[in-house]
């Protein structure tokens, strides 16, 4: 194996070979053991029609430049005469920085006879910077002695300058991908991250290295789903508010939610994909600890309610029917005002229990969903005077307080929603669970299908989804086989 060569030994090696030729360079050719290659005519017609440089140095007595094509005038402002006259010129010319690797190269070449490729940039007369592909290989005799060198120099600056606009072009876009907080991931057609940035990095905690080459839903414990986006948008589709688990490198978990977008490529090529995505788990975990502050306080104000201002005036109304007991007993005039106080009383307390339901509609069993869903649906016939039933087939066991809540609510803004804004007559309320999932629907019969139209302007079907979303479920809301509305919200059991 060669020695790698530092710049002062490739330069001894170089020096030594150009002072043969110096010392030879008014003398006559010593006699070849075979005839000097000659560049015949129609050869040297072809060679000077090549958009490159060509040239043939020969290397008996020393290295001289024995023929370089008419290209080297019009890329470098030197004549074939001139650069013929000065053996050293193309040394001479290579930009120095580029010097010292030119001679370790070079050197190397004529040490192991391997060929040369390298790049390297050379001075024009007029000082312009040309970058030169060089290509060159040395020639041996028969008897293994180095005989000539040939080669081809490819004027690549327009080449080089491209690649450093792009190069720019790509720093600018990696700065700016790096310093934004949002994630972003650059997908091939089949999935693999391409690109991560350091958002990603610092959110994972993998770096771009680790997880080049895998699929991005390799990071996730619901993969199927992204799996399944993924494809969608493969077929055209886009990706918008995807919300999915990232898996940690220290095993946490980080809710993000993910928006995506096919780039668009040739007809005959699949496009890559940027997927970006914002991390919402301190935002849902606030959420969720507002959320959870709401219904505390309104179980505290429920609570509250019952049994301090409902017992209150429950004791009001028993002293009041003392009361006008009395005077009816006495037969005075002030029993019938008593009369009137209790009956007040009475729809005092009735309201007030009325308050304390609507705030605790649901009880804390097992049982409290469906009693409260079947509750509902009788206030709603009696008083918007329209059919409202539920059905539950076989009961359905909820032991999460929070989950029952969240559902009852869902149904509650489902039912509003098909009144005001479906007209509806009939509305169904389902409760039912497979295995280890449930399912809650709401099925209208309204005229307007509210999925659509004035429901979107107001706060509720956010609010619903996002219910939905808090005890691990989903919504969809769709239009009737034949009208109205079908809301079904599915959650974990």
């Amino acid at each position: 194996m060669l020695e790698t060569l530092n710049p002062l030994d490739a330069t001894a090696v170089l020096t030594e070979l150009a002072s043969v030729f110096f010392q030879g360079a008014n003398s006559n050719r010593v006699a070849l053991d075979g005839p000097a290659p000659n560049v015949e005519t129609r050869y040297r017609a072809f060679v000077e029609q090549i958009p490159a440089v060509v040239f043939m140095a020969y290397m008996d007595q020393g290295i001289g430049e024995a023929y370089v094509s008419p290209q080297i005038e019009r890329v470098l402002g030197f004549s074939q005469a001139e650069w013929l006259e000065d053996p050293v010129r193309w040394y001479q010319q290579i930009h120095p920085d580029d010097k010292d690797r030119w001679s370790i190269e070079a050197a190397q070449m004529f040490l192991s006879g391997q060929p040369l490729k390298s790049a390297y940039r050379v001075l024009a007369r007029d000082g312009r910077v040309i970058w030169f592909q060089c290509e060159a290989k040395m020639i041996r005799r028969s008897d293994g002695r180095p005989w000539f060198i040939h080669g081809v120099a490819f004027d690549i600056t327009e080449l080089k300058g491209t690649e450093a606009a792009l190069a720019k072009e790509r720093n600018v876009l990696t700065a700016i991908l790096d310093t934004v907080g949002a994630l972003v991931a650059i997908l091939d057609p089949q999935g693999r991250i391409v690109q991560f940035n350091r958002a990603c990095e610092q959110t994972s905690g993998y770096t771009l290295a680790e997880v080049q080459g895998k699929c991005l839903w390799d990071l996730f414990p619901d993969a199927d789903g992204f799996r399944s986006n993924f494809e969608q948008l493969a077929r055209g589709a886009s990706i918008k508010d995807y919300e999915s688990h990232l898996r940690t490198r220290d095993g946490g978990r980080r809710l993000i939610n993910w928006s995506a977008t096919l780039l668009p490529a040739a007809s005959n090529q699949a496009g890559f994909v940027i997927a970006a995505g914002i991390d919402i788990t301190e935002r849902k975990r606030l959420e969720l600890a507002v959320l959870e502050v709401s219904n505390s306080e309104q179980r505290r104000i429920g609570q509250d309610l019952h049994d301090g201002l409902g017992q209150h005036l429950t004791g009001i109304a028993f002293m009041s029917k003392a009361l006008e007991q009395k005077l009816a007993e006495q037969s005075l005039p002030e029993a019938t005002d008593a009369s009137k106080i209790v009956k007040l009383v009475n729809e005092g307390i009735h309201k007030t229990r009325e308050l304390a339901r609507g705030l605790l509609p649901v009880s804390s069993d097992s049982l409290g969903l469906m009693s409260a869903l079947q509750h509902w649906a009788a206030e709603v016939e009696d008083l918007f005077r329209i059919a409202c039933r539920l059905e539950c087939e076989d009961p359905v066991l909820i032991h999460d307080e929070a989950a029952t809540n969240h559902l009852y609510r869902i149904a509650q803004e489902a039912v509003h929603n098909a009144i005001r804004h479906g007209q509806a007559r009939n509305i169904t309320i389902r409760l039912e669970c497979s295995g280890d999932r449930g399912s809650l629907s709401i099925q209208d019969d309204g005229s307007v299908a509210w999925n659509s139209d004035a429901a979107h302007s107001g706060m509720g079907l956010s609010i619903m989804r996002y219910r939905a979303g808090i005890i691990g479920g989903s919504l969809e809301i769709v239009r009737g086989s034949e009208r109205g509305t079908v809301v079904t919200c599915t959650f974990p059991k």
